[in-house]
């Protein structure tokens, strides 16, 4: 595959700036493998497709306001510091983007709201640091600062500013567990009562963690796939949901659902030698491009993605090339609502 193959015409108009209230009431595309069907729904609507014993996967990791703005020492240059992860929690080192990166240097201090500083350590790319925050309190505490502080780094394709209720809307009601720089969106399609209605049926709605970085939508640069590198993602899949999965993976009658290409990567990473899921605790860079043999993941529920992205080869390797170009031609006439905050898929 190449990444042109990936490029697709969208009118601007039909970018989501925010998601649809109540969540559950965006519209619902589901393409059937088998027949090569397209049908048009409501994600309410989804249940409909899942029976009792049934598993889905949901991602709950947890946006944090990740994007900082201080300035730097002596000049106050206006300084962004986008927070992209924690490296030692201890030593307080994080890796981070600054812009505009030209002005940041090792040793500047960078100073925030709330007393809260920082000193660079390291150049890692060209826009990448490694800082340190001095910082005398707990690393909870420090948590805290960074809460008050910082913005929800809502996409900038969205074109807006970040609003207060961004910290609510650009987060999944599974949201748990901190450390995403960008939320998994095909979860925030669900409702405690849709969730609560698929439970009652019977689904086992099972929890893996993927803190999503910005590496998931760093553009692809190289034409011939297979020389993109994508980054490290800090992923979780405890022993008990590994059991709970596999139990209806041997099941002819149930099915296993990713809410989201961030589960696809945790889950297809986490592979016993018997091609199971495994409980496991680490790091993960796979791309997952057409061809792909997919072991875990039966079913994907998933957004309409931005053209040439990882996210859309993703579901062109679960969907079919052909298939998916279908959809995304569909989607653009019927004009479906898009990207982050946009409508949805359902992939059987």
């Amino acid at each position: 595959m190449k990444l042109t193959q990936f490029k697709y015409e969208y009118p601007k108009e039909l970018i989501a700036k925010y998601p649809a209230e109540p969540r559950d009431s965006s519209r619902l595309m589901v393409l059937n493998r088998a027949d090569q069907t397209i049908e048009h729904h409501v994600f309410s609507d989804i249940g409909d497709y899942f029976k009792k014993g049934d598993v889905m996967m949901v991602n709950n990791t947890k946006v944090f306001p990740a994007r900082l703005f201080g300035n730097k020492e002596k000049t106050g240059a206006r300084i962004e510091v986008f927070l992209l992860r924690e490296l030692n929690s201890e030593s307080r080192l994080w890796d981070v983007i600054v812009d505009p990166a030209r002005k940041i240097r090792i040793g500047n201090k960078l100073y925030f709201e709330n007393g809260l500083i920082a000193e660079v350590i390291d150049n890692t790319t060209s826009r990448g640091r490694t800082i340190r925050f001095v910082f005398e309190g707990s690393n909870e505490e420090l948590y805290d600062k960074i809460d008050e502080i910082g913005e929800t780094p809502i996409p900038p394709y969205l074109k807006r500013d970040v609003e207060p209720e961004d910290r609510e809307r650009y987060q999944t009601m599974f949201a748990a567990e901190r450390g995403a720089v960008a939320a998994p969106t095909a979860g925030l399609h669900f409702t405690p009562d849709l969730i609560g209605s698929l439970e009652k049926k019977g689904v086992d709605v099972l929890p893996v963690t993927l803190h999503t970085g910005l590496g998931t939508f760093r553009p692809v640069e190289v034409e011939d796939l297979t020389k993109h590198r994508m980054d490290s993602e800090f992923y979780h899949v405890t022993p008990e949901v590994a059991e709970r999965a596999n139990v209806a993976l041997a099941s002819s009658k149930n099915s296993v659902t990713a809410v989201g290409t961030t589960v696809v990567r945790a889950i297809e990473s986490s592979l016993s030698a018997a091609y199971n899921l495994k409980a496991n605790i680490g790091w993960t860079d796979k791309f997952i491009y057409p061809p792909y043999d997919f072991h875990i993941t039966e079913r994907l529920i998933t957004n309409f993605h931005m053209p040439r992205s990882t996210l859309m080869m993703l579901v062109a390797a679960f969907a079919g090339y052909d298939f998916m170009r279908e959809a995304y031609d569909v989607a653009v006439k019927e004009k479906y609502r898009l990207f982050s905050f946009g409508d949805a898929m359902l992939i059987i």
